[in-house]
């Protein structure tokens, strides 16, 4: 939530238009169709915005989309995603075997063409190393504290298309601002991006062996695909997986992984400092969408709705106008604006969340 107030409980980030004229979501889909048909694509979301998704996404098959019946952490929706493709006709799966990408939908990446590139030597790499989990890491451009970070053991386990398969020896937590530091100087350091390449069989392995309450659970959905009882078992597992990060329940304690250094242009767009910054580099200019005239003003980002905003005499500045709330904050305060959101459901004023 720290792009309310245009972001919201009922559209949030990967539904809004942040950048350009599509969606984060739509973006994210764009990015692979010119290497992917619409089939081999799915979408995980929360059965609340099944419609919302349909409607972004009309090539995508209905089926693709993936309703999760509660919010249980990223590792669980793995697990029901690849029932999903083992009972699906349509998804040519090597005996469970298949390559698998995960990439969040709110993202920003610039530089596509890279990812795609990166995405296809992870899968010549898994031909022949299936047992490794792949991540894509980007080399840091500054001491950022609000990403994870991957530390590489520095040995190359083999190149492809000029892509470094190097070892992982640790994740990192988000680190204070010495820390950060130390880790860009370092050049052993990656930001985690959250993208990951694997074979379905090796992360359910991984899911058996690291969370074996997500694994039994998987099982029974999987069994119950295409039965009557389907919806009733969905509804009765999945809200009882353990609700567990895939970073720490395995990414963290097993030794096969690799990470690609990639520079991407990749942002997470977490805050609307961030969001400035991806878009205006400079800080004398301003980042504006809407209707707004300045006076010597500096580095304001002016995201408006129909209203004239006026800005005289203001440096580092985020003004965010909505239909019903008005956010102004200084740029280098933008990551509190998750203490507003709680100080609001506190208030009760969830009509604004």
């Amino acid at each position: 939530m720290r792009l309310w107030p245009l972001s919201r409980q009922q559209k949030p980030k990967q539904f809004q238009k942040l950048i350009g004229d599509k969606t984060m979501l739509q973006e994210t889909v764009s990015r692979f169709l010119p290497a992917f048909k619409p089939s081999d694509i799915y979408i995980s979301t929360n059965k609340e915005y099944k419609a919302e998704v349909a409607k972004e996404l009309p090539k995508i098959p209905k089926k693709n989309i993936i309703c999760e019946p509660a919010n249980r952490e990223r590792a669980a929706a793995f697990a029901l995603a690849i029932a999903y493709f083992n009972n699906n006709k349509s998804t040519k799966v090597k005996n469970g075997n298949e390559t698998m990408v995960v990439m969040p939908s709110d993202h920003f990446i610039k530089k596509s063409k890279r990812l795609l590139n990166a995405i296809i030597s992870a899968d010549k790499f898994l031909e022949k190393h299936p047992d490794y989990l792949v991540a894509l890491g980007i080399k840091p451009t500054d001491p950022e504290t609000g990403y994870g970070y991957i530390k590489s053991g520095g040995k190359i386990i083999k190149k492809i298309n000029f892509h470094k398969f190097l070892t992982v020896q640790k994740f990192v937590e988000k680190p204070n601002l010495r820390t950060a530091k130390q880790y860009v100087k370092s050049k052993n350091y990656f930001w985690n991006s959250g993208i990951y390449v694997w074979k379905t069989n090796t992360i359910v392995e991984r899911i058996r062996e690291f969370i074996p309450d997500i694994y039994g659970r998987y099982l029974k959905i999987n069994k119950a695909f295409g039965t009557r009882s389907f919806d009733k078992v969905l509804a009765k597992e999945y809200p009882l997986m353990d609700k567990v990060s895939p970073e720490y329940a395995i990414l963290e304690n097993y030794q096969k992984i690799a990470v690609i250094p990639l520079d991407l242009g990749w942002s997470d767009v977490g805050s609307w400092s961030v969001l400035k910054d991806v878009l205006v580099k400079s800080k004398n200019k301003h980042y504006v969408r809407g209707e707004h005239l300045d006076i010597d003003s500096k580095n304001l980002l002016v995201y408006g709705s129909k209203k004239l905003v006026i800005t005289v005499g203001l440096k580092n500045l985020v003004i965010v106008n909505t239909d019903d709330v008005i956010l102004v904050c200084d740029k280098s305060e933008t990551q509190k604006v998750k203490k507003a959101v709680e100080m609001l459901e506190k208030n009760n004023k969830a009509g604004l969340l």
